[in-house]
């Protein structure tokens, strides 16, 4: 069947279209049990570096991870050992890792990021609770507030996709831990 439009301006009467929604926050799918994320978060920067807790705590919440505990250590090269503590409690399903390694200090930059981000694999393979990192070593910082905005913008993206990835993984593997118990998989 055909319909004829009206141009606007011909229109004679005026009708009120109810507002539409911006985009609704998306229903995201709930856990069968109960989660628990431990948030390791290092001290040095942190008023950058707490953009990513913020965000990530916001967009976990939305994700029904909604029991985060948040420990603080001195900088990134303290984190894993204290996650490796946390995942060995059983207490935790996830940790999540956040801070920035910049130049400076006693040790190249390149050196703690890539035995930080080594250290929390072997922590999650050796103790099956997922690590997450938001570990983060720009190849230029420079002490300026251009920069430190700049980071605390990417810190804040940072957190919702650690979040997203935290929530999916836990998803996952709640999935496939009920396939192994009942024999699906195995």
């Amino acid at each position: 069947m055909n319909q004829m439009l009206q141009d606007p301006q011909t229109e004679t009467s005026q009708t009120t279209q109810p507002p539409v929604p911006k985009d609704p926050a998306p229903d995201h799918p709930r856990f069968a049990k109960p989660q628990r994320v431990a948030f390791v978060q290092a001290c040095w920067h942190r008023d950058v570096v707490e953009e990513a807790r913020i965000a990530f705590v916001k967009e976990a919440e939305a994700r029904h991870l909604n029991h985060v505990d948040v420990f603080e250590v001195p900088g990134s090269f303290e984190i894993p050992l204290h996650a490796q503590i946390l995942a060995k409690t059983r207490r935790y399903t996830a940790i999540v890792a956040a801070g920035l390694v910049v130049d400076g200090g006693i040790y190249r930059h390149e050196f703690v990021a890539d035995t930080v981000i080594k250290a929390l694999m072997d922590v999650q393979l050796r103790t099956e609770v997922p690590v997450f990192s938001a570990v983060l070593t720009p190849q230029q910082f420079h002490e300026t507030e251009v920069h430190y905005d700049f980071f605390r913008r990417h810190f804040a993206i940072k957190g919702v996709e650690v979040a997203a990835a935290c929530a999916e993984t836990l998803l996952g593997l709640e999935r496939l831990r009920g396939q192994v118990a009942a024999g699906i998989v195995g």
